[in-house]
């Protein structure tokens, strides 16, 4: 695999798919169940924990959630999904080329339904001995890379030499399809119910809001909902909803998906590592690491 197969062989999100990909160009690369029981050790299954399925009035997004980097949030937002709060939830704010905010509870079931704001969870310090990164460049001096196919950010291992606890900071990267969580206010720690998933790009926001997941299939879906509100400050005319979010571990055995996604730590992928390092691209300027929704 290079990285212009990756970037010319997977169309939409994730890229990925049962349906397949596809592109305007002469290449094109499937991946499907076949390619992960073909090949097993180059896919990881994802825990059904931390798989959520939200479907919308524009199509189903299917997250997968990282509680080692925002253990709470992700505590959170899935109670929030048990208690069916999302459930008919409008995407209240949603910006072209940038977001689609959602989730505000409080607008539909009062705010009795809201839990206590939390946090911040903006970034963890990190041992590289711990928590791996399969980074784009030599450890020690990359700024970036991937954990369990997430785009993550951090500071060069070489520093936690220097550091007193022999950790480094590192973060997800606000890189498109990547679930993140809104504050109420300017208060760092006032984030709680409302969400919103990244369309385009948005690595300004790192740092000042909690990260805590990335939709393995789904970009075009959030790429498609309707914009809003208006200039004048009107809000949308009928916006889309989340019509109903679950966690797949919760559904009746005979509906839950299998969600697998492309391992970053083989020589394959090691190539696309490589190519990006040389070229100098960034993380969230690669196309989202593959998964395969069963």
């Amino acid at each position: 695999m290079t990285l212009r197969t990756l970037l010319t062989g997977l169309a939409v999100m994730g890229f990925v798919g049962c349906a397949g990909a596809q592109t305007d160009t002469t290449e094109t690369i499937t991946y499907s169940m076949a390619d992960v029981d073909a090949a097993p050790e180059n896919w990881r299954a994802v825990d059904l924990e931390n798989l959520v399925v939200m479907e919308t009035t524009k199509g189903q997004i299917v997250i997968e959630l990282l509680p080692a980097v925002a253990p709470n949030h992700v505590e959170q937002f899935k109670a929030y999904v048990r208690a069916g709060l999302y459930n008919q939830t409008p995407f209240h704010r949603v910006i072209d080329e940038f977001m689609a905010q959602g989730g505000d509870i409080e607008a539909t079931h009062g705010a009795d339904a809201l839990m206590a704001p939390l946090e911040a969870e903006f970034l963890i310090r990190r041992n590289p001995a711990d928590l791996p990164i399969d980074t784009i460049g030599p450890a020690d001096t990359a700024d970036s890379g991937y954990h369990l196919g997430f785009p993550i950010e951090t500071q060069p291992g070489f520093l936690a030499e220097m550091s007193k606890d022999g950790l480094v900071e590192s973060w997800i990267s606000h890189c498109p399809g990547v679930l993140s969580t809104a504050r109420l206010s300017d208060d760092l720690n006032s984030g709680n119910a409302q969400f919103f998933l990244i369309s385009g790009q948005a690595q300004h926001l790192d740092y000042k809001y909690t990260a805590k997941g990335r939709a393995l299939s789904g970009l075009d879906v959030i790429q498609s909902i309707k914009l809003g509100p208006r200039p004048d400050g009107f809000p949308i005319a009928n916006p889309d909803l989340v019509m109903s979010a679950k966690v797949a571990a919760d559904l009746p055995e005979g509906e839950r998906p299998s969600a697998y996604v492309m391992r970053t730590d083989t020589p394959s992928f090691q190539e696309v590592l490589d190519q990006a390092d040389a070229s100098r691209t960034h993380i969230c300027d690669l196309p989202p690491v593959p998964a395969v929704i069963g």
